[in-house]
């Protein structure tokens, strides 16, 4: 059921909701919370409809804010609120508001979004793009008990993540540190099979991916060893390596799908660890709406932090390929000293 609301006001967006429920026959509010969607006419459709899968586990009251720009003086000097209200099989198993904003209440969309609050009900907000530096601080962030972001999406990803420690206030959550929990839990439970102790480790993925930073940030954080990073094609993170006393272990994962962990002494297992949707990430994010403290550390050992514990590792990692570099030639002209004595072999072997 959708019902369209032009030039509106929260009040009639509120008779809207009951009247609806009353019409498809379910007139009690089964919402566990209220989903607060800030985003902008592009990407407003693939957030809804993660949203909507998501709440199949969360059943929530989904409100999408949309902030409109106005092209003329006249138009950004006239505030206007459009909604279109969704109950039903186009809802899901949750309640759909879609509120478009125009003028001057671009400015004030909280005003328009605190009567549509659920109750007693927590409050989510998720910027899928264009996040605030300080989501704690934004009028929409602050009615909110927990926060997510995405630094994925970001333009500057990596720099991204130093304004999110910066200010950084419990609550707060990345898409990009949830799209990492797999591999931090195959990691932990590799690690829980050997007795050792890890040395350094390495982490490989795509350039500019925030989960790169974050899970070296994390295994740096909690085994107190240097993490260096590397470079791949993707997709997403592909592989860690960790030295240890015990051998290497090795979580490798070329195609974004099955994975192989690789531990001395031990057969390679193929694990299921393929890359999740928006949907999936945000159904877990609503798992738990308390402060993740293991984000917070990780978030706050910082980036710069990795690059100079790398600085201090890299002379030693570079002295060994100086070395080969050196033995190069010596090794291309042995083949060739020793080209006249293999001949009378394969002679022989001819025959």
């Amino acid at each position: 059921m959708k019902t369209d609301l032009t030039d509106t006001t929260s009040s009639k967006i509120n008779k809207a909701l009951v009247l609806g429920r009353r019409a498809i026959g379910t007139p009690a509010v089964g919402m566990v919370l209220t989903l607060v969607i800030v985003t902008d006419e592009e990407n407003a459709y693939d957030a809804l409809k993660a949203a909507n899968d998501a709440s199949r586990e969360h059943p929530s009251r989904t409100l999408v804010v949309i902030k409109r720009v106005s092209r003329s003086p006249r138009d950004r000097a006239k505030a206007r609120l459009d909604a279109e209200v969704r109950l039903g099989a186009d809802a899901s198993t949750g309640e759909t508001v879609v509120l478009r904003l125009y003028g001057e209440v671009v400015d004030h969309a909280q005003s328009v979004v605190l009567p549509l609050l659920l109750p007693d009900a927590p409050v989510v907000v998720w910027w899928p793009v264009n996040a605030p530096s300080d989501p704690a601080n934004d009028p929409l962030g602050a009615l909110a008990q927990r926060r997510v972001t995405d630094t994925y999406s970001a333009e500057q990803p990596i720099h991204e993540l130093t304004g999110r420690a910066d200010n950084y206030t419990p609550g707060d959550t990345d898409l990009a540190w949830t799209r990492i929990t797999p591999w931090r839990s195959m990691l932990a439970a590799a690690l829980d099979q050997v007795v050792c102790e890890v040395t350094s480790a390495e982490v490989e993925g795509e350039e500019f991916n925030p989960s790169v930073e974050l899970l070296a940030m994390w295994l740096a954080d909690r085994l107190k060893v240097p993490v260096r990073r590397s470079v791949s094609a993707g997709p997403g993170l592909t592989s860690v390596r960790m030295e240890s006393s015990f051998g290497p272990i090795v979580l490798d994962r070329p195609d974004g799908s099955l994975a192989t962990l690789s531990i001395q002494g031990q057969p390679d297992r193929g694990v299921a660890l393929k890359r999740r949707e928006t949907a999936e990430l945000i159904a877990e994010e609503l798992r738990r709406l308390d402060p993740d403290d293991t984000y917070a550390s990780a978030l706050r050992y910082g980036v710069d932090r990795l690059d100079e514990e790398a600085a201090l590792t890299a002379p030693a990692a570079a002295a060994p390929a100086a070395d080969e570099a050196k033995a190069a030639p010596v090794a291309a002209a042995e083949p060739a000293a020793r080209a006249p004595k293999k001949a009378p072999a394969k002679k022989a072997a001819a025959k």
